[in-house]
């Protein structure tokens, strides 16, 4: 069990006077409400974080400190490289390319996409979510069948 003093507490309450984030001000809020004496149950029940949670946060601000409550790394939600405008830029030469009859590859277009914005994606996941929300759907050409009877064949079947 992390203990918290009550000094410690106080200068948490302090900390989050200056804390624009709300994430990472509730994260304070309970590590403070646990230094004021309060179990993790208690917390659990005003700032609705599970018990387990409420004993990592104390844990994470014991071992490292508040400025790692209050930007722990983790962004949350739907962040993306670049606006929506920017991606249509983007994609417009792969559109000009598809046109003209080329074939275009999701991993081509992550490729591309890694080196303009200079990122490196272990999945092709972001593409794939640009593509869909810009309305590009999957086409192909379709492939001729290598079993089909020859034409004679065909009419002959047909009679």
């Amino acid at each position: 069990m992390y203990e918290i003093s009550r000094e410690q507490a106080l200068e948490i309450r302090e900390r989050m006077r200056s804390v624009s984030d709300t994430k990472g001000y509730r994260r304070l809020e309970a590590v403070a409400l646990r230094g004021e004496g309060k179990t993790n149950a208690e917390v659990s029940e005003i700032t609705q974080y599970h018990p387990d949670t409420v004993g990592r946060f104390a844990k994470e601000y014991s071992q490292y400190g508040v400025e790692y409550l209050v930007e722990d790394g983790r962004k949350g939600g739907n962040h993306r490289n670049a606006s929506e405008e920017e991606q249509r830029a983007f994609l417009s030469r792969f559109e000009e390319a598809g046109k003209s009859g080329h074939i275009i590859t999701v991993e081509e277009i992550a490729e591309a996409y890694d080196k303009r914005f200079g990122i490196k994606h272990k999945s092709q996941s972001t593409v794939y979510y640009m593509l869909r929300k810009l309305g590009w759907r999957k086409v192909m050409p379709r492939s001729k069948r290598p079993n089909k009877a020859s034409e004679e064949a065909c009419e002959a079947s047909k009679e």
